[in-house]
């Protein structure tokens, strides 16, 4: 399994090269996830697009760290960019890794040729309900909340069908580091987007499951409408993580967003 330490921070990672000149996606997973909830999407691209997959910090087999904002998992984007030299990627987040994204094309905006924003929003929820689940979390573990949780992750019929994957999610989410569940949570918490979102001057794709319960289609509809010329898709019969339940028509869309982007350079290493 590949690790990598840099900034004191040791990363688990997976990067796949691919032939070519197409720009590499890097994807950032959610809150209470590892990177292997992209496992369908990186199966049906990887040889034909450069991929790169990771732990953010606090989550999966990353070093826990310490986690005070947003600006820390950037941090640790930014280290990792350009630890594999890459001058121009496609940033891929979801949730709390779509804030991530934001937060790196604002510090870093020439790094990044496009971005496509899964399932998040210039903001996510408000200091009360993050504060009263951080609460919840501290004094009963995420068990506590971790039911709750998988009902906005995931469609009724997922519930009622894929019992198997749906038991794999609850022990992948109840099995993150406390310190960095209770971290990024207070991390989302203080995030706020809403004016560099104005700011956005790439190309951008905007992705909601119709039946997602934690950043519902009119929120992710308003992060595309802040940012000028975006795109906003919803992906039928799914919830808050469509890469796990309709990986396909995630797939197709990835496809075709970066079909539409104007030919680059050669930017993998």
């Amino acid at each position: 399994m590949p690790f990598v330490t840099i900034g004191g921070i040791t990363l688990h990672h997976r990067h796949i090269n691919a032939a070519g000149n197409a720009r590499p996606i890097i994807f950032i997973n959610s809150l209470g996830t590892d990177f292997r909830i992209w496992d369908e999407i990186v199966s049906a691209l990887g040889g034909e697009i450069p991929l790169l997959v990771y732990d953010k910090r606090g989550h999966g087999l990353s070093d826990i760290g310490d986690i005070r904002s947003i600006d820390d998992h950037v941090d640790d984007l930014s280290a990792l960019i350009d630890h594999f030299g890459l001058s121009k990627v496609v940033l891929c987040g979801l949730s709390v890794g779509g804030l991530i994204a934001q937060g790196f094309y604002r510090r870093r905006p020439d790094i990044v040729e496009a971005m496509i924003l899964c399932d998040t929003a210039h903001k996510i929820g408000t200091i009360e309900s993050w504060n009263t689940r951080i609460a919840t979390v501290e004094s009963k573990g995420i068990q506590a909340i971790a039911d709750g949780v998988l009902k906005v992750w995931f469609t009724p019929a997922f519930h009622a069908t894929r019992l198997a994957e749906l038991d794999g999610y609850w022990n992948m989410m109840t099995r993150q580091a406390l310190a960095g569940y209770i971290g990024t949570c207070a991390a989302v918490r203080d995030a706020d987007f809403t004016d560099s979102a104005r700011r956005i001057a790439v190309p951008t794709l905007c992705i909601a499951g119709d039946q997602d319960g934690s950043t519902p289609p009119d929120l992710v509809r308003s992060l595309a409408e802040l940012i000028p010329g975006a795109r906003f898709e919803i992906i039928r019969d799914a919830g808050h993580i469509p890469c796990v339940e309709q990986p396909e028509a995630l797939t197709a869309l990835i496809r075709d967003f970066i079909a539409s982007l104007a030919p680059g350079a050669e930017t993998h290493g």
